[in-house]
C-alpha cells in the first residue's frame, strides 16, 4: 500500500499570509483616499483654467468682431455675454468654458460649479463673476481646495 504525499499549504501558513494582505491594505488604504482628494482639488483648478481661457477666448473674439451688439460664437454655440465678457449663467461661461453636467454641479444663482463626486460642496467650488461696467473683466475666484473631500 502506498501512502500518497500531502501537497498544499498549511493553515497557519494561509492565516499569516491573510495577515500580511490585511495589513499592506490597512496601509495602502489612506494613501488612495489622499489620492481622491487629490484628483477632486486638480479637477477644481481645471475649472478654474477652462473657465480663464473660455473667457479670454470670448473677450477676444469680442474684440475681433468690432461690433459690441454682434453674437460671439463659440464651437459653433451663441454665447450670450456683457461688457465684453462672458454672462454668469450656463449660456454664457459654461459654454465658453465648456462646463457642464454631469460633471460639474453649476449653481442656480450665478456661476459656481463644484465636482459632481462631492458630497460637502462647501468650500470646494469655482465662482465666476461677470464684468460690470465697473468691473470690466470677469474673475474667477477658486474657493479653498483643500476641503474637496
Amino acid at each position: 500500500m502506498k501512502s500518497g504525499a500531502q501537497a498544499g499549504f498549511t493553515l497557519i501558513e494561509l492565516i499569516v499570509v491573510i495577515v500580511i494582505l490585511g495589513i499592506l491594505a490597512a496601509t495602502a488604504i489612506p494613501k488612495f483616499i489622499d489620492m481622491s482628494t487629490d484628483a477632486r482639488v486638480a479637477k477644481m483648478h481645471a475649472a478654474a483654467g477652462a473657465i480663464k481661457a473660455g473667457a479670454a477666448l470670448y473677450h477676444a473674439q469680442w474684440l475681433v468682431n468690432a461690433d459690441p451688439t454682434k453674437t460671439v460664437t463659440m464651437e459653433g454655440q451663441s454665447v450670450t455675454g456683457a461688457n465684453g465678457y462672458p454672462t454668469a449663467d450656463a449660456a454664457g461661461i459654461g459654454l465658453a468654458a465648456g462646463i457642464a453636467k454631469p460633471d460639474y454641479e453649476i449653481s442656480a444663482t450665478g456661476f459656481v460649479v463644484t465636482p459632481d463626486a462631492v458630497a460637502s460642496r462647501s468650500g470646494c467650488s469655482v465662482t465666476y463673476t461677470a464684468a460690470t461696467a465697473t468691473a470690466p473683466a470677469g474673475t474667477v475666484d477658486l474657493a479653498s481646495p483643500t476641503t474637496c473631500k
